[in-house]
């Protein structure tokens, strides 16, 4: 009875069982019923019954078959001639369902959407269609706004690249206030000039924002989200180092001949075990001659040792094994006039195949990217006259992260190596230092420093680092703002995950209409 707290007003006339669900026929145990206009009445005008779906028990959905009474109105003066019976927590007019399922399904809805929720609701024994749920939520009033002091702004994409969105949320509460198309600064002050309570601004460095924002809210104070400071800080960098790039390889080691040696000239380093064609060549070689010396002509060799005819005169015409390997081996290949050049930029620290390619090919070599790694090849295993090869370099992004990396939380070998890289790169130890100087100016909230630093990083010689200092001034206060209040744009970061989770599960089908309920009403 508390579980289904309107029971105590039907009379159960009879129960049946059916495979997939159970089926009560009841009626009202009273013999009046209230117009809306308050007269009771106890004139019945006529019958008819009512199936209204309700919770599911057990795994099986539950329907009630109510014999509903049509009563007539009493009430000279009120304007409803006749009115049906209606039952607190079971019936409303003109559904199939009761408040209770209609409350867990729209729940579900707001959860799962439609095809998901429907799917959901028939494993727990509730039959309904997906167009059932979306109706159910798009029907949701939406939540009131309240008083707003601290508004997060931020664009999220319907379609990356083309067609964006904007959802404002209340920093305080962390809840999504507001969700409309388009990211343009007149929509953004429109409703700003409607809450003028709102005292401060989180956002992005968009400039459409920025300007919706001091013109719907002049009296709000604008804070620039320290992550996207952060992360634009760390293109620079990792621009600047992309152009130091051939610095990060360590010092190569001094030539070991005299000091008037212009050019040292390529180490040789010997393979660990000699190559299986020349092994087989010296074999083929002591053959043929040994078979020559004991009389017998080249077609006899060639039939004798599985070998052209051809091959047996090269073999017997060569003084030595040591010419038929030099002349097998040393032919002239399409990569040999840019192996210099190989040589050079695998020392600097390149080692990527394909980059090599390009770089030659604008050299002007005709040859395929194919034969430039099998060339290479030789550079990574140690054989013949390849550079020695050492550590690889670290990469861009390797030297990135060590930079832009707290040195309190970097591993003792990174911090090694970023020290000895700062050590042989003064502009990359000027970069680190402008690096640290903005971290910490960040994270105590020293936005007073602002000036200072920005005018440090546009007079050194780092041009990605410079832009980025320059463009600082674009948006002054409003990052001056976000180093120095507690306001940031966390929440709205957050919330706008969850948006993309909910319209990657409505596989892009629903309108905005029904994402708009979902991201607003959701919890």
């Amino acid at each position: 009875m508390e579980l289904f707290p309107y029971l105590s007003a039907l009379l159960i006339e009879e129960v049946e069982r059916r495979p997939d669900e159970v089926v009560l026929r009841t009626r009202v145990r009273s013999a009046t019923a209230a117009c809306r206009c308050g007269q009771s009445s106890a004139r019945v005008h006529g019958r008819y019954v009512r199936r209204l779906r309700d919770v599911a028990v057990g795994g099986l959905g539950v329907v009630i078959e109510l014999c509903v009474r049509r009563f007539r109105c009493e009430n000279l003066a009120c304007t409803t001639v006749t009115f049906a019976e209606q039952i607190t927590g079971l019936t409303t007019p003109h559904s199939r369902h009761t408040p209770l399922l209609r409350g867990a399904l729209t729940q579900i809805g707001l959860a799962l959407a439609g095809r998901a929720g429907a799917r959901l609701a028939d494993a727990v024994g509730i039959t309904v269609g997906r167009d059932t749920l979306l109706r159910l939520v798009r029907t949701l009033p939406e939540p009131v706004i309240g008083e707003v002091e601290v508004l997060g702004v931020d664009d999220f994409a319907f379609r990356k690249g083309r067609h964006y969105g904007t959802v404002l949320i209340d920093m305080a509460t962390h809840r999504p206030l507001h969700l409309y198309d388009g990211r343009e600064g007149e929509d953004l002050a429109a409703w700003l000039q409607d809450h003028p309570e709102v005292k401060v601004i989180c956002r992005d460095r968009s400039s459409g924002y920025a300007e919706g924002a001091r013109v719907g809210a002049p009296q709000a104070e604008q804070v620039a989200d320290r992550y996207h400071l952060w992360a634009n800080l760390g293109q620079a960098v990792e621009k600047t180092v992309n152009a130091h790039r051939s610095r990060l390889a360590g010092p190569q080691p001094e030539p070991a001949d005299s000091p008037d040696t212009l050019e040292a000239e390529p180490v040789v380093v010997q393979p660990p075990t000699e190559l299986k064609i020349v092994t087989r060549l010296r074999e083929q070689h002591a053959a043929a001659h040994e078979l020559w010396e004991q009389g017998m002509s080249k077609a006899a060799i060639g039939r004798k040792v599985g070998l052209h005819q051809a091959t047996v005169r090269k073999l017997v015409g060569a003084r030595s094994a040591d010419d038929v390997v030099a002349k097998s081996l040393q032919r002239a290949h399409v990569v040999d006039p840019y192996i210099g050049y190989l040589h050079q930029r695998w020392n600097e620290g390149v080692r990527n195949a394909a980059q090599l390619y390009r770089e030659i090919r604008e050299l002007g070599y005709p040859g395929g990217e194919l034969a430039v790694q099998r060339h290479l090849r030789r550079y990574r295993t140690g054989r013949g006259h390849a550079p020695a090869v050492g550590p690889k370099p670290p990469s861009v992004r390797e030297v990135t992260s060590w930079i832009m990396t707290h040195p309190e939380h970097l591993r003792d070998e990174d911090a090694d190596k970023l020290h000895r890289l700062r050590e042989r790169d003064p502009e990359l130890d000027r970069l680190t230092g402008h690096v640290r100087k903005f971290a910490a100016m960040m994270t105590a909230r020293h936005g007073d420093r602002l000036e200072e630093w920005i005018a440090s990083a546009e007079h050194d010689n780092l041009a990605p680092l410079a832009g980025f200092a320059r463009n600082l001034r674009r948006d002054f206060d409003a990052i001056r703002n976000g180093l120095s209040l507690p306001h940031s744009s966390g929440a709205v970061e957050g919330n706008i995950n969850r948006l993309k989770m909910l319209k990657r599960q409505m596989f892009g089908r629903a309108g905005l209409d029904l994402l708009r309920k979902r991201v607003l009403l959701a919890r």
